[in-house]
């Protein structure tokens, strides 16, 4: 399977990347952790770029693309640690009014038992559920929720809440599974571009930082640490493309495998990156002023979102004979 990047490809990853970086410098990303983690103006800029509307058809709106340009526009969305539920209301703009301009943030959760955790309580416009069944709108004035104090990410606020009923159903009942699979894709590739720019970051900090006299990265020890880190990133950049292909490409194979390995690689690189960048920055990596800790704390909130490291690997192994 081919991975080299066409054209349009590759001019969609490089405007996505000026728009983030024009939007989303970690100043600001900094900033919306006191707003909620969603600015309206950045949301419905984003909406204005096609993020949401990206796989919509044409005639609806949409640029009528697949999940391998959904995957790269998240990669890129990953590399600047945007927050707010950017997966959940990628996935609505076909069946909510209003998702895919941005004029409603949609979030969403996985039905389980309860306590469960809604993210961004105060930013969301519609919380969607989603099960076995099918997909379900809740009506959230039913919740009985409290705010978390101190959320593992300081970027994403969430609620433990109770009472979750069933709500209205949205979309058809293929819509689950199919919802599934793409949500982890999406959250992988996000992953993947925070393993990629905690790499570079890395990679810079070990060519600045000074001891006795040399940096850092000319020491070997240092040099193992980055290219782990740089080899963690290809092998997870390698899964997320080929599973991303396969959504839009079934007839290559079951996507269920596909998905379960790149939500795992890629939900590896980015805890293990992050943890290695800590280490590379030393003494400095430990405090709030780096960013390396944000991405850590995403990281670790992100494995636990369309399925536990854990429990792809449960689906990898299952399906190794199929």
């Amino acid at each position: 399977m081919d991975f080299t990047l066409n054209d349009d490809q590759v001019a969609l990853q490089d405007g996505v990347r000026k728009m983030c970086e024009g939007l989303f410098p970690m100043d600001r990303v900094r900033q919306l952790a006191d707003v909620g983690g969603v600015d309206r103006a950045l949301w419905r800029e984003l909406a204005e770029a096609g993020v949401f509307s990206l796989r919509l058809p044409e005639n609806e709106g949409g640029a009528g693309l697949g999940m391998a340009e959904a995957a790269l526009v998240f990669e890129e969305l990953g590399r600047a640690l945007v927050p707010g539920p950017l997966v959940w209301t990628h996935l609505a703009a076909s069946v909510i009014l209003g998702a895919a301009d941005g004029d409603r943030v949609v979030g969403g959760l996985e039905r389980q038992e309860e306590p469960f955790l809604v993210e961004f309580p105060d930013a969301i416009d519609v919380l969607l559920a989603v099960d076995d069944d099918g997909l379900w709108e809740v009506d959230r004035s039913r919740l009985s929720a409290r705010p978390v104090s101190w959320p593992l990410d300081p970027l994403t606020p969430v609620n433990v809440a109770g009472g979750l009923l069933r709500g209205e159903r949205r979309g058809v009942p293929g819509d689950a599974m199919r919802w599934q699979l793409e949500g982890a894709v999406l959250t992988a590739a996000f992953m993947l571009g925070m393993s990629a720019v905690l790499t570079e970051r890395s990679v810079e900090y070990a060519k600045e930082r000074q001891q006795f006299d040399k940096p850092i990265g000319s020491f070997q020890a240092i040099k193992h640490l980055l290219a782990d880190m740089f080899v963690r990133t290809e092998v997870a950049r390698s899964a997320v493309y080929a599973a991303a292909v396969n959504l839009d490409e079934p007839s290559l194979g079951p996507p269920a495998r596909a998905v379960a390995g790149a939500k795992l690689m890629a939900g590896e690189a980015a805890d293990l990156n992050a943890k290695t960048a800590t280490q590379v920055h030393g003494g400095m990596g430990f405090t709030w002023e780096v960013d390396v800790h944000l991405y850590l704390k995403r990281a670790w909130v992100l494995d636990t979102q369309f399925g536990t490291g854990d429990s792809h690997a449960d689906t990898v192994a299952g399906l190794l004979g199929a």
